[in-house]
């Protein structure tokens, strides 16, 4: 590793004319032309008369793995696809992607059926895309042919940077797969299922990212050799990060958290200073617009922002706050930069927090459902909470002000209740292709009055101006697809992503989702020794010293059922 890595170059050029002094990355260039080549990509012809040539650009981005350690310089040639003009380059550029909650459904089953995750990915995924419009592009700077500058290169193939790449590129995936004996997903068309003699593979794919899974290792091996007898293939092994999710698949369970990238935003925004704080947002905590409050940065708020965003993909404990605050994107002062800060804070003292999935557990859908009456400053509506599992595995969460103003708590519950619905209803289908086909789903709600408007008809009279949208959920009850139950509100789950909590509410619901914080620091290569004598003991912190030179420190949540 140490021998690769002197290979390669630590800076990472902006410029092609950059890129072309530096061999290194010329090597990386000239080996992204040899793809084309390889793969029959484009053609050089003449330049064309009435036609658009679109340009092309060099990209570099300089691989690193989980470690910080460079991996690859990385050269993709790209086409100015904003030149493209619709029904001459291109029609159709619609490509389905897979939902973070599948992701996460995933990897529950997986923890489920005791089973390992693989991933791959394919080298130049959209150069396999094959092309039905005529594109022309220019030669890419730096390797004009010197006998011919003034062609073009005909594409025969998807570039990246056309606008009609990915759809191309999933065409030909889903194809390849279904030819060989996998069904698509009844309403995830990025899930693959095969079936053989009671065991099953899954495979989930996210553009050129591939992850997969058996109950069988034999057809994880076979699935591979397919894929390699087709496409250029990275093999990767265990799942291990995926989408920016670190991922840790031990013999107990499997264990998903973003403590890299938490560090990384941290540093980006000069918070890895900062002093912990213990929530996320302080409680009783009312944001307005502030119009007589000072100015902020923008751009630094919405990058805060979109940043805290994609983090909760792991982390539902600042969903609340991170969708509160993004309501002031607009025009933001400066009590929405110091809320966002104090999210920041949270972080920094939780950076290694995260989702524990075990395995061999239960898999029965449950969900709860919750709403804060008319808590938002700006226009009094009210916000929906949600949270989905499988058995003891939380995958599924949400926090969103409503569309409509409630006239009272009942009915705010009502309408979350039926967002709460829908998100069940949808999972429900995923499901299917796993093999489960659920009914009489349980979503626990702390509301008498909204269980009984879905249940008795007389309710109707006084439930008229509520839009019709949400009235679903009576026919889903009426079918018995789904319960409602009554839930204490002191034992409402939801109640984390509808309102700031004090520090010891919040810290009870997050124990009741899923919720020891169990520190490990250790020196041994045996990671699942030191977590089974953690849970053995029942100590928050648990320190071992072995023979071997690895040192790790993690934060894992469990389940107190494992504890």
């Amino acid at each position: 590793m140490c021998m690769h890595d002197s290979f390669l170059s630590k800076i990472e050029p902006t410029r092609a004319s950059e890129a072309l002094a530096d061999p290194e990355w010329v090597v990386s260039m000239q080996e992204e032309l040899n793809q084309f080549d390889a793969l029959k990509v484009w053609r050089l012809v003449p330049k064309p008369q009435g036609k658009t040539i679109i340009g092309t650009k060099w990209i570099f981005k300089i691989k690193k793995d989980e470690a910080g350690t460079v991996i690859r310089n990385k050269a993709r040639l790209v086409a100015k696809g904003y030149r493209q003009e619709e029904g001459i380059d291109y029609d159709e550029t619609y490509a389905p992607v897979a939902r973070l909650e599948a992701i996460r459904m995933f990897l529950a089953y997986a923890a489920h059926k005791n089973f390992t995750v693989f991933q791959m990915d394919v080298k130049i995924a959209f150069l396999n895309g094959i092309l039905k419009e005529e594109v022309y592009v220019s030669q890419p700077e730096g390797f004009v042919n010197q006998e011919k500058p003034n062609h073009v290169y005909i594409l025969d193939k998807a570039l990246y940077g056309l606008k009609q790449a990915p759809r191309a590129w999933y065409d030909v995936l889903s194809t390849f797969l279904v030819k060989s004996g996998f069904s698509k997903g009844t309403v995830d068309t990025t899930l693959f299922i095969k079936k053989e003699k009671g065991d099953i593979i899954l495979i989930q794919i996210y553009v050129d990212d591939i992850i997969f899974g058996s109950t069988n290792t034999k057809y994880c091996k076979n699935f591979a050799n397919l894929m390699v007898s087709r496409f250029q293939m990275n093999l990767m092994g265990e799942m291990n990060f995926f989408l920016g999710l670190q991922v840790k698949q031990f013999s107990t369970g499997i264990f998903i958290n973003q403590s890299k990238y938490i560090r990384d935003i941290l540093r980006k925004f000069q918070m890895e200073n900062s002093k912990p704080i213990g929530t996320p947002m302080a409680p009783g905590t009312k944001i307005g617009t502030d119009p007589s409050g000072k100015a902020v940065d923008i751009r630094t708020y919405r990058g805060m922002i979109g940043s805290l965003m994609y983090l909760t993909s792991s982390r539902p404990d600042i969903m609340f706050s991170t969708c509160l605050c993004a309501r002031y994107q607009a025009n933001p002062k400066e009590i929405h930069l110091t809320a966002v800060k104090r999210i920041f804070r949270y972080l920094k003292g939780t950076a290694d927090l995260g989702l524990w999935y075990p395995k061999d557990t239960s898999f029965e859908l449950t969900a709860y459902t919750d709403a804060d009456h008319a808590g938002c400053m700006l226009d009094r509506k009210s916000t929906s909470g949600h949270v989905q599992f499988l058995g003891d595995k939380l995958v599924s969460w949400g926090s969103k002000k409503q569309l409509c103003v409630s006239t009272s708590t009942a009915e705010a519950e009502y309408v979350a209740a039926a967002s709460c619905c829908s998100q069940v209803l949808w999972m429900r289908t995923q499901l299917r292709d796993y093999g489960f086909h659920f009914n009489k789903i349980p979503i626990y709600c702390d509301s008498k009055s909204t269980i009984a408007i879905t249940a008795n008809p007389v309710q109707h009279t006084k439930t008229k101006h509520i839009d019709v949208r949400y009235h679903f959920i009576k026919d889903h009850v009426e079918k018995g697809t789904i319960e409602l139950f009554f839930v204490k509100t002191d034992y409402q789950l939801a109640d984390l992503f509808t309102k700031p909590l004090d520090e010891k509410r919040f810290n009870f619901l997050i124990s009741k989702l899923g919720a020891l914080t169990v520190r490990l620091t250790f020196l041994t290569t045996n990671f699942d020794e030191v977590v089974a004598l953690a849970i053995k003991k029942g100590e928050n912190d648990y320190t071992r010293n072995g023979k071997d030179h690895m040192f790790q420190e993690s934060r894992i949540l469990f389940k107190k059922e494992d504890c």
